[in-house]
This record gives C-alpha cells, sequence and structure tokens, in this order.
C-alpha cells in the first residue's frame, strides 16, 4: 500500500458542486445544472427511513483512496504515476477523507464536521472496533468478494461494492455522530486534480516552507496559488507534519473554504468556460446518492454565503492510541455528539438519536443490563447512567457474547423500553419478553454497542488548545 494516501478530495469537490448549484438561478446556470445532472454518477446508498428536521441536511462527503473513476473503469497509470498515487493496485479504498455537514434550515450557519480517518470506532456491519476509515473497505470487500462468487465482474462490481462500502460507512457514521445522514457524495482520487484546475487554482498560506517526498509537497513558506497536482499534495501531506493528521485535517478545512470563497466571490460561475471545465470534472469523478433533488438544493443554498460555512473537527483524546490497528486517534461517541450538537444549535434538539440528556427515566421501571459485549466493566457504567436518568438502576451481569443490542420488555413497559434504547444509541431495537415481569426492562449489550459507557473510565486528555476557527472567506496560514 502506498504511504502517501488521498484525503482532501471530497470536501472540496462538492463545495464547488454546491457552489455550481447556488448560481443554478440564472439561465446559464439552469442550463449547465442540468447537463450536470444528466451525467452524474448516482448510488443507492440513503436509507428510505433516514429522517431530519424539515428542511435540514446532513450531507456525508468521502474522498475515497480509489484507483477507479466514477463509473468504476480504473485509472490511468500514467496518471497516477503524475499524482505520487502509486499504481492501480496499490491501497484498498479507505475513506481517507470524511466531512459531516450540517446545513440547517433557513439558510443560518452550516457547519463542516471533519473526522480523523483514524478514529478508533466501532464499525456498523458488525465488524468489530477499527479505525473509521475502514468502515468503507470492510463492507466493500466482503461484497467484492460475493459478487465475484456469482460471476459479476469490472466495472459493475467496482460500482457494486462501492455502494455496500457507502451505505456501511454512513451507519458508522450515524453511530458516532448522532446525526442522520441523508444525502451522501464521494469523489476518487483524480477528482480533486481536475476540480481544481477547472477554477484555476486555490490561494492557500504555509507558516514554514515543507517538502515531503511520500506526497510530493513541495512548498515555501506564505500565500501561494495551487492547483492540480500541488493541490492534491497539499492536502495528502501528513508526514512531517507537528501533529500529523490533524495538521492534514486543517489544510483540508482551509482548502475546502479558499476554494469555496473563490467559486462563489469570483467569476467562475458566471464565466461559461471555468463552468464547463468545472461541470466536466465533477461528472468524472464525483457520485451522488440517487435521491438527492439537486434543485432544490440548490434553492435551499440560495441564502447561504461563503462566511456562513464554518469547518470544525470532532473532538479527540489520545491521537496515539494504541490499538490492534496500530495507531489510532481516540474518540469519545458520547462526547463527540454533545459537541456536535453544541455546534449545531447550542444544545439538545430533537433527532433521530438524541442526546443523552434529553432521556428521562421512570423511577418505577428497574433496568437490568447484561454485558454481552466483551467490554469489562461494561454494564456497570450504563447502569449507573441509566440511575442518573431517573431509572431504578437493576441487576448488572456479564453474559454470553451475542452481536446484536437489543432492549426486551415486559407487557405494558414498551414506552419505558425505548427511551432505554434511545439512550443506548441509533438502531438499538425493542423487543417484548413475557417472561419478564411488569416494570422490568433488560438491556443486552452486544457486540455492535456504541454508545454510552464504551469509553474508559479515564477520561481522554483534553484536547488541545482551541486554533482559530476556519470559515469560507478568508485565507488562514497553517502547517
Amino acid at each position: 500500500m502506498s504511504k502517501s494516501r488521498s484525503a482532501g478530495v471530497t470536501g472540496r469537490t462538492v463545495v464547488a458542486l454546491a457552489s455550481v448549484l447556488v448560481f443554478g438561478v440564472t439561465a446559464l446556470g439552469w442550463s449547465q445544472v442540468h447537463r450536470l445532472t444528466s451525467g452524474l454518477s448516482t448510488a443507492d446508498v440513503i436509507d428510505p427511513g433516514a429522517k431530519t428536521l424539515a428542511g435540514e441536511q446532513n450531507i456525508l462527503l468521502v474522498g475515497l483512496d480509489t484507483r477507479t473513476d466514477a463509473q468504476g473503469n480504473p485509472l490511468p497509470a500514467d496518471l497516477l504515476n503524475q499524482l505520487h498515487a502509486g499504481n492501480a493496485s496499490d491501497g484498498g479504498d479507505n475513506t481517507d477523507t470524511m466531512i459531516l455537514v450540517h446545513i440547517p434550515a433557513g439558510g443560518a450557519k452550516a457547519v463542516a464536521f471533519s473526522i480523523p480517518r483514524d478514529s478508533y470506532v466501532e464499525l456498523a456491519g458488525g465488524y468489530g472496533k477499527h479505525k473509521i476509515n475502514s468502515a468503507y473497505t470492510y463492507a466493500q470487500v466482503a461484497a467484492a468478494n460475493s459478487l465475484r462468487a456469482h460471476g459479476v465482474g469490472g466495472a459493475q462490481l467496482n460500482v457494486e461494492a462501492a455502494q455496500a462500502g457507502a451505505k456501511n460507512a454512513i451507519k458508522t457514521v450515524e453511530a458516532l455522530t448522532g446525526l442522520t445522514v441523508n444525502h451522501f457524495a464521494s469523489v476518487n482520487l483524480v477528482g480533486f486534480y481536475d476540480i481544481s484546475e477547472a477554477i484555476g487554482g486555490v490561494p492557500v498560506c504555509l507558516n514554514a516552507p515543507v517538502h515531503d517526498p511520500y506526497s510530493g509537497a513541495d512548498f515555501p513558506a506564505g500565500q501561494q496559488t495551487i492547483s492540480g497536482k500541488q493541490a492534491l499534495a497539499f492536502v495528502r501531506q501528513r508526514h512531517g507534519l507537528p501533529n500529523g493528521d490533524l495538521d492534514r485535517i486543517r489544510r483540508q478545512q482551509a482548502f475546502m473554504a479558499s476554494m469555496a470563497h473563490k467559486v462563489l466571490s469570483a467569476g467562475t460561475l458566471t464565466d461559461t468556460t471555468k463552468l464547463s471545465s468545472l461541470i466536466d470534472a465533477v461528472k468524472k469523478t464525483v457520485t451522488l446518492d440517487q435521491g438527492w433533488d439537486v434543485f432544490s438544493f440548490a434553492q435551499q443554498l440560495q441564502s447561504l454565503s461563503t462566511g456562513k460555512i464554518q469547518f470544525e473537527t470532532i473532538p479527540v483524546g489520545d491521537v496515539d492510541l494504541k490499538t490492534p490497528d496500530g495507531d489510532s486517534v481516540q474518540v469519545d461517541p458520547a462526547q463527540v455528539k454533545a459537541f456536535i450538537q453544541q455546534a449545531i444549535g447550542g444544545g439538545p434538539r430533537p433527532s433521530t438519536v438524541a442526546p443523552t440528556t434529553s432521556v428521562r427515566g421512570s423511577s418505577g421501571v428497574v433496568v437490568d443490563v447484561d454485558n454481552a459485549s466483551g467490554v469489562d466493566g461494561l454494564a456497570g457504567r450504563v447502569s449507573q447512567q441509566l440511575g442518573g436518568l431517573g431509572f431504578t438502576a437493576g441487576a448488572v451481569s456479564t453474559v454470553a457474547s451475542r452481536h446484536t443490542t437489543v432492549v426486551e420488555y415486559a407487557t405494558g413497559d414498551r414506552a419505558e423500553a425505548e427511551q432505554v434504547a434511545q439512550f443506548l444509541g441509533s438502531g438499538v431495537r425493542t423487543v417484548a419478553d413475557s417472561a419478564l415481569r411488569h416494570g422490568h426492562v433488560r438491556a443486552y449489550l452486544g457486540t455492535d454497542y456504541a454508545g454510552p459507557g464504551t469509553a474508559s473510565t479515564t477520561p481522554p486528555p483534553a484536547p488541545p488548545s482551541p486554533t482559530p476557527a476556519i470559515t469560507a472567506g478568508n485565507t488562514t496560514c497553517l502547517n
């Protein structure tokens, strides 16, 4: 696997796409948007039941370390060599950039949350605990093996396997963040190259000169405009940076902000040649979910100026956490959920996965907790937190391992069971059990459990001192 990996590919791409849509209200713009949407690759990856508050959008943007285009065809070897990307067989299709964008109703400030690719989390799909960028890979590889066994190959195999990978990445991000993803966009390795060139380069600023043979990054200090392979190297570099991948994330955010600002404030969208080149680049490299109504999205974004896009990174603990997958980034799902809720609205709000503070238990209901996850002490921590919410703590025990987390309830106690399930997190089912006495609920914590209590009893180290927020409208100097 090549040591240099694709990084800030996707966020910049889709912000540029969104910018195209913003200006779709002009006669020229609408015709160009139609040309774009008629040729975009799409994938069936969003759960039909995914619901958010009316008018809100939660968009997962991913940059794929893949060597195929949006149609599943291999990228040319000479192009990969030019991009310092290794050959077409190198690497897996990891999501080396993951950004969750929350766009509120009414044109208020949008917030883009970067998720470090090495965040150590419980993956959806029953794959266990690994780095979050492998959520896509595990499901993609499993689907590809199944497809080959059924005689499927070539571009069709690549497209269908990628779709399975995307679904699993979405579910994993939902469990970590507490937000329901209702749109998805991905871009392949070469997309960043093409799109940055289409708009004539992007202004960036570095605190010091850098030279990194892995990514090909070779830049002086200070303000500069970059495009093509220089732009790709800028957002891919992580070797030699003081804070490693966290500095790379800051670069991705700064580049996205600068790109959005240039597209919206300069003549890109009113210049027919530039706009045509941008659309051609997007069509070759970007995949959107099938249900994305881009015309309606364009209307929603009309009031979203570049100054209303803010970039954040989810809170992290130990950035050198030792795991079976190597050095990883420690994250606490409960802390991540609270951080996101505060960033998007200043406190708890209704959602498919409510913050834990919104759950209020009944002191008359006893909750027993059975630990079937294999995580030491988990049942005790969860029982203690449920007691703090008003439930009566019941028996705590360790039982034989099982995968699925479920809450069982006695006749008449379904409402209380659903409150417990809501506290435990997204996707936890409730099941009636006639063997239970009225007033009793039993929570089985399976190996898929990633909710409150999963973090160590020792809180993760506090994140470093906050750095200035990056918004689309400034050029921030960084490492």
